[in-house]
């Protein structure tokens, strides 16, 4: 036992030394660890989804992103917000966002480990696995720049629907380099990719968009227009190029738009102001006017949001990750936080009702990642039946669901840490701000559920697919078995589907996360899930876990030793 000092005490000169106290009882940093040697939720589910090949890489990266050095580079990167400048000191028209080195150094980091790239480049047996997983890490260090991130990697599919534009593009987004300069996309070996879809006017409801695209000189897929009107919404403005939708007379459909014309010009789409958000702020969102700027045409003319949705649904996808990766960092500051610190007697970590809210909240971090990781597995295997139509709901379903679940999460964790976790010096602030960002960006809630909704009316085999899966699990569980079938029973009735949608989602969410933690899990954490989150036990807030949990078992599993 530690014994504080005299408070004040006389030297010689009867002077009083000014020592007040020693700092005991605080944790060491959570630093210079492996984010994935010590996340054992994450290892074994990778090797369950089939990356098990990956593992000395994703062994790398989490040594990588443990670091002092990279963590500190996402403080550096919130800390210094992106600027916006309209002209140079010549008064030429610039449009171009300056961020601090940080930035660019996570960019360059996620870019030379192709968090971009690697399913597309090196597909097969693990690969979004494996980059589902580096991700998951990364976000972790910082969430706002992996925007340009995602969206580089989900822009893939949509260009490829153009041959000849993914001629010139395709080498130059999957290339594994990052090149931040503000000059023409002909002059630069690696490009990134954003997506200006939603208006003032519109929102999610893209049919709405005002913006007319008017053919240059032919008309149709592949052929240059220009683009007048407006986007409300343009994250990460300094991509080198962007999927948009406008209208053509034939109705909305889907543009390659650069931000410079192929004479070396800049293509005369305007910045008008970054928005003020209150989260994510390492990452620039913008308001845009669309001057007569130059874009190509992709796929279909009229068919745009068809077109654009395959690199929806992967944006959606990495929603999924990020805010997967986000409950993972709150469980990890909170519980190694409480295994340092010690209260009325005892360490934090060994006080039940603590036990019971950190148990609870490393519940929730690991079926989100199961649920996470699984999908990946389906993309992997999309020329599978059954994965493809797994992928197409379960991707809805587990964006609103994983999304929707991770601000209370972050605040509890930062109630765990107490008046510390509410300082800005403290990562957990940025964890809360970041929270509601995935659940409404790529479509809200609502969204979401109706997407789900869209998916079975127009492939029914979709929610056979979804009990099929789920249905993996019958037998383990005679809480799961009662609730998948209430759950199959209520899908019966179809008058008010869509009033009843939330609710239907948010079991379909628990269903399928249950079902894989009952089938792969530790034993006490799927026991703990069906018990607290398949019956009502009258608690709505986390700590709510019935008697006889093994809590010690559930924590020790999630929390990172350090120190």
């Amino acid at each position: 036992m530690n014994t504080p000092p005299p408070i004040s005490s006389k030297d010689h000169g009867d002077r009083y030394l000014a020592i007040t106290h020693e700092v005991v009882n605080q944790p060491p940093a959570l630093e210079n660890y492996n984010l994935y040697d010590e996340d054992i939720a994450l290892q074994e589910a990778v090797k369950r989804e089939g990356a098990t090949t990956a593992e000395s890489d994703l062994k790398a990266f989490g040594a990588l992103t443990g670091r002092a050095a990279t963590i500190d580079q996402g403080f550096q990167a919130n800390n210094n917000k992106p600027v916006f400048n309209t002209h140079d000191r010549f008064g030429h028209r610039i449009d171009q966002v300056d961020f601090h080195p940080s930035y660019h150094e996570l960019m360059s980091t996620a870019f030379e480990n192709g968090l971009h790239s690697s399913p597309w480049t090196d597909p097969g047996k693990g690969a979004h696995v494996t980059r589902a997983a580096k991700y998951y890490m990364h976000s972790q260090v910082e969430a706002a720049h992996c925007c340009p991130v995602t969206m580089t990697f989900a822009a893939i599919p949509s260009i490829r629907k153009q041959p000849e534009l993914a001629a010139l593009w395709e080498s130059r987004v999957l290339a594994n380099s990052y090149d931040p300069r503000n000059v023409p996309d002909t002059e630069k070996s690696s490009v990134t990719i954003g997506m200006a879809m939603t208006e003032k006017q519109g929102g999610s409801d893209v049919r709405a968009n005002s913006t007319m695209a008017y053919p240059a000189e032919n008309s149709g897929p592949g052929q240059a227009y220009e683009l007048v009107g407006h986007k409300w919404f343009v994250s990460a403005p300094m991509c080198d190029a962007f999927l948009v939708l406008a209208q053509t007379s034939r109705g909305l459909s889907c543009f390659l738009m650069p931000r410079w014309r192929p004479d070396g010009s800049k293509n005369p789409w305007q910045i008008q102001r970054l928005k003020n958000k209150m989260g994510n702020v390492a990452n620039a969102s913008s308001e845009a006017e669309l001057r007569g700027a130059l874009a190509w045409m992709i796929g279909e003319e009229g068919r745009g949001v068809p077109t654009i949705i395959e690199m929806v649904a992967m944006t959606r996808f990495d929603c999924m990750i990020g805010s997967s990766a986000g409950m993972r960092q709150a469980v990890a500051q909170a519980s190694h936080h409480c295994r340092h610190r010690s209260a009325f007697g005892s360490r934090l970590s060994d006080q039940p009702l603590m036990q019971n809210v950190l148990a609870d909240l490393a519940l929730e971090n690991e079926a989100a990642l199961a649920y996470t990781l699984r999908i990946a597995r389906s993309l992997d295997n999309q020329d599978q039946e059954h994965e493809r139509l797994l992928a197409r709901l379960a991707t809805p379903v587990g964006k609103y669901w994983i999304c929707k679940r991770t601000p209370n999460h972050a605040y509890e964790a930062m109630e765990c840490i107490g008046g510390s976790g509410v300082m800005e010096d403290c990562i957990m602030p940025r964890l809360f701000r970041e929270s509601p960002v995935n659940a409404i960006w790529e479509g809200s809630g609502n969204v979401q559920c109706l997407d789900t909704l869209r998916a079975i009316h127009k492939e029914p085999e979709t929610l056979e697919a979804f009990f099929h899966e789920a249905s993996e699990a019958k037998g383990a569980d005679r809480r799961f078995d009662q609730f998948l079938v209430q759950l199959k029973n209520d899908f019966t009735g179809t008058s008010d589907l869509e009033y009843r949608a939330r609710n239907l989602v948010d079991r379909m969410a628990l269903a399928m996360q249950a079902s894989l933690l009952l089938r792969n899990a530790n034993k006490a954490v799927a026991d703990a899930f069906c018990a607290s989150r398949l019956q009502s036990n009258g608690g709505m807030n986390y700590g709510n876990l019935p008697s006889g949990t093994d809590t010690a078992a559930i924590i020790k599993r999630a929390t990172p030793v350090v120190g």
